[in-house]
């Protein structure tokens, strides 16, 4: 059997403009053109107010799962902005990840933060999760993607422990006591 390629549908993920990824999933969708936007509950606070509203998981990203031939299609519809690339051509994200990604959102009641940051050498963090919870220090060697030396000011000691790396954050701004 002779596959053809037109109609072999992958997921991608798409830039949209800043605050419009509601929106582009919206359009998308009425062109009859498959996509997934992550969304999670999140509690704003205004000065008079307090609401739970669904946010995006990633800002900025949505996923689409179409064939070449809607390929232009996608890029077409407002507010999209381009295809995230990978060595020159649109990513391609395998469909287990996507069904991974919507089973976690749908099956567990939790906060979920993405973050892009690399942590490296030098980098002030604090432990957000954990028994060692706020505990702040400087990261002395990543050891593979869970285990971290860590320099704990407070203890005035160097821990190496297994972690996710969700479970550390990167300090910006804040000077350590």
């Amino acid at each position: 059997m002779i596959f053809n390629q037109t109609t072999k549908k992958e997921w991608h993920v798409v830039y949209t403009r800043s605050r419009a990824e509601k929106k582009v999933n919206s359009e998308l969708q009425a062109l009859g053109i498959e996509s997934y936007l992550p969304l999670q509950k999140k509690l704003h606070r205004w000065k008079d107010r307090k609401k739970w509203v669904e946010v995006p998981l990633i800002s900025g990203y949505c996923f689409v799962n179409i064939s070449r031939k809607e390929y232009d299609k996608v890029l077409q519809t407002g507010n999209v902005v381009c295809y995230v690339t990978f060595e020159g051509r649109a990513a391609v994200i395998p469909e287990d990840q996507i069904s991974a990604l919507k089973t976690m959102l749908k099956e567990f009641d939790f906060d979920v933060t993405v973050s892009f940051d690399n942590f490296h050498p030098g980098q002030k963090v604090e432990i957000v999760q954990g028994p060692l919870v706020g505990l702040k220090g400087e990261l002395i060697q990543n050891r593979g993607k869970h285990k971290f030396l860590l320099r704990i000011e407070q203890i005035n000691a160097q821990i190496i422990f297994e972690t996710q790396a969700e479970n550390i954050s990167a300090i910006r701004t804040e000077i350590l006591h």
